[in-house]
């Protein structure tokens, strides 16, 4: 709800009410009880945003926000495209550690067999 100001045309004393949006004008006045009241054009106070729901990017400058992305690009370092499945790690590498997890499997496995009484 919206807070109205008001003046007395009368006595010019200045007051606020904490109305409705539909609530009917403030007509007489609190001081002198005459009915010469009118609604001031005021400013208006600042929208608040309480809770959750809400980014805190959504309020930096614009400097700040190009600073940010500057800084993070750089410890990211290249960026990987064409969502390849590469990690970085050379192919015959790949392969040897391919390898030493089924000869690791074979021993298990047989380690159980040769155990049958």
């Amino acid at each position: 709800m919206p807070t109205y100001e008001y003046r007395c045309r009368a006595c010019d004393h200045e007051f606020e009410r904490f109305q409705k949006i539909s609530s009917a004008p403030v007509r007489t006045c609190p001081e002198c009880k005459k009915r010469r009241v009118q609604r001031l054009i005021s400013t208006g106070g600042g929208i608040v945003f309480k809770g959750t729901g809400f980014y805190a990017t959504d309020y930096r400058s614009p400097a700040e926000t190009a600073a940010r992305e500057k800084g993070s690009r750089g410890e990211e370092g290249p960026a990987k495209t064409g969502g390849s499945k590469d990690d970085g790690t050379p192919k015959d590498k790949k392969k040897d550690k391919k390898k030493d997890k089924k000869k690791d499997k074979k021993k298990e496995n047989g380690a159980g067999k040769g155990s049958r009484s």
